[in-house]
């Protein structure tokens, strides 16, 4: 018995996603407007349609701040997206929520019934359900810049085959509010990941890439919060970064928990014996297909 249960609940017209046949309904709706002049897109704007994927537990408070964020940013660009909410089964009201956001931008809401309650899953199944095949996955919370999306895209078309939003390459900052023993033990946990990858911050769960271009499911084993390590790492993806300023989430609370790092040290291990046993000679493609990897 399927337990997923999938509302697309954005309005008919948006069968392409298209954030310019946006129904009259201004005072219930973002300002697309006025987020697009308040925060300017700082890239060219990209052609290929893009389907921002955000795994969501109980954020029904700050989706409304969410959507007129990435509406902004994705003002004035002629591609098609979409933004795929995936549920963990919240039920604090993001369903009604998103229903009334849905008359007035792209968006759509899958709710996630089976357990655990796992992030990295939801990422996962937001990456399949997606509309289309260039996907962005972000966090809810607004820690990761939307503004910062078209930047991530723009990386893709040079080559690279997973963009990071990173909070460690020249040009990024953390939140100013953030504690010493905070940073660092921000620092010590990518520390453990580094040797297994080539970039400053493995950790980010801001990400962009080709569908078409990672592992499939069954070759990858998530556990928690950091999916992009696991599609580094299993798929050997190439990868570059983009500064972002990572920000403290001002609505809701967080869902970091000693049961997250012992997740986290569970991958960590689990990742360290595939790069030891030296992983695969092939890195299968999500459609199946086989590519030479880099040694």
């Amino acid at each position: 018995m399927n337990r997923h249960r999938s509302m697309d609940i954005a309005d008919p017209r948006y069968g392409r996603g298209s954030p310019d046949s946006a129904p009259a309904a201004r005072s219930r709706c973002p300002d697309s407007q006025a987020a697009a002049a308040a925060l300017p897109a700082e890239s060219a704007p990209v052609s290929a349609p893009v389907s921002i994927v955000v795994p969501t537990f109980r954020e029904a408070a700050g989706l409304r701040a969410l959507v007129e964020r990435v509406q902004g940013a994705l003002s004035g660009y002629g591609s098609e997206w979409e933004l795929l909410l995936v549920d963990d089964d919240s039920c604090d009201g993001s369903e009604e929520v998103v229903a009334e956001l849905g008359r007035c931008a792209p968006v759509r809401l899958h709710v996630r019934r089976e357990p655990p309650r796992d992030l990295s899953l939801s990422v996962l199944l937001g990456i399949r359900l997606a509309r289309f095949d260039r996907v962005v996955v972000m966090d809810a919370d607004l820690s990761h810049p939307p503004e910062r999306i078209p930047d991530l895209l723009g990386a893709l078309d040079t080559g690279a085959e997973l963009v990071l939003g990173s909070r460690y390459v020249p040009g990024a900052s953390l939140d100013r509010g953030w504690s010493r023993s905070r940073r660092l033990s921000s620092r010590l946990a990518t520390a453990l990941a580094q040797p297994l990858v080539t970039c400053a911050d493995p950790l980010s769960g801001f990400f962009a890439a080709d569908r078409r271009l990672l592992p499939v499911p069954e070759r990858l084993r998530p556990l928690g919060y950091k999916i992009a390590l696991e599609l580094m790492v299993r798929g050997r993806l190439r990868t570059t970064e983009v500064p972002i300023v990572f920000h403290d989430r001002h609505i809701g609370s967080s869902k970091m928990s000693w049961r997250t790092l012992l997740a986290y040290l569970r991958q960590l291990a689990r990742l360290y014996r595939f790069h030891l046993a030296g992983g695969w000679h092939q890195a299968p493609t999500r459609r199946g297909r086989h590519r030479p990897v880099r040694r």
